[in-house]
Formats: structure tokens, C-alpha cells, sequence
């Protein structure tokens, strides 16, 4: 009996430790996903619109929530920008068609090119230009969001 009692108490410490750890899922039902393009690359940032509508896909048909956020840095911010877009269009329709999907610009990048080119750096209307894109990504990671760079 007190051997039952011994690994009882392990397994209750064990659980303490591991399940505040464990994915935000539980507490909310809906699965969280960063996708993060920092090059400047239509290859890349077609393959990470690709793998957000694959992912919505797949849940919806599951009948389970997912929260999607792409975040841009460094050269991966033209993603981002209507004046240097190489997926503008299709960036511009999937942002209308794709409430799961939110657009993060990294205002640290921003600024580096606007400060180079002597210009302003436009960003799309639909993106929330956050203070640092990495940052953003490291909070995302701790609130329970799984992080992928396609």
C-alpha cells in the first residue's frame, strides 16, 4: 500500500509539472499555429499561404477551430508590403477569404528599410505591424501556438 501511495504521489507531481506545459488546446478547444517567412522569396511565401489553407482545410473539415498568424521579418516582410509583394494578389484575396488568418509586419524591419531606401515602407491594411516579429513569435510560442517555418 504505501508503494501504491509513493508512485501515486510521483504521478500527481509528474502531472503538476508536465500539464501546464501542455498546449494551450485543452483550455480554449482550438488549435494555434505561427507561421514565420523571413525571406523574400514567392516560392516560400506561396508555400506558407499554401500550408495555412491546408491546415484551415483540415480542421474545418474536422469541425475544429484553428488560429493561424503569419509573421513577416526581415527580407520575408515584402510578403507584406503592396508596393513590393511578389504574392500581392493572391496575399490580398486569401486575407479577405481567411478570418482564421492573421498578417503580423515586424515594425523593426520596417523601419530598416525605410531607413535605408530614405522612404516610407507601406504595409497591407489588413496586417498588424507588431514592434519585433521574432518577439511576437517567442509570445505566440508561449501562449500556446505552435511554430512552423515552411
Amino acid at each position: 500500500m504505501k508503494l501504491f501511495l509513493r508512485i501515486f504521489a510521483g504521478l500527481m507531481l509528474l502531472a503538476g509539472a508536465v500539464l501546464p506545459a501542455m498546449p494551450a488546446l485543452a483550455e480554449e478547444g482550438m488549435h494555434k499555429l505561427v507561421l514565420q517567412i523571413s525571406d523574400n522569396d514567392p516560392q516560400k511565401m506561396n508555400t506558407v499561404l499554401n500550408v495555412a489553407v491546408n491546415v484551415s482545410k483540415l480542421y474545418s473539415e474536422r469541425g475544429e477551430e484553428v488560429d493561424i498568424k503569419i509573421v513577416a521579418f526581415n527580407a520575408g516582410l515584402h510578403m507584406l508590403r503592396p508596393d513590393t509583394s511578389p504574392v500581392a494578389k493572391r496575399i490580398t484575396n486569401f486575407a479577405a477569404s481567411m478570418p482564421n488568418v492573421a498578417f503580423e509586419a515586424c515594425n523593426n524591419t520596417r523601419e530598416a528599410m525605410a531607413k535605408k531606401s530614405g522612404k516610407d515602407v507601406p504595409i497591407f491594411e489588413f496586417a498588424e505591424i507588431v514592434p519585433a516579429g521574432v518577439v511576437s513569435i517567442i509570445e505566440l510560442d508561449e501562449q500556446g501556438y505552435t511554430v512552423v517555418r515552411p
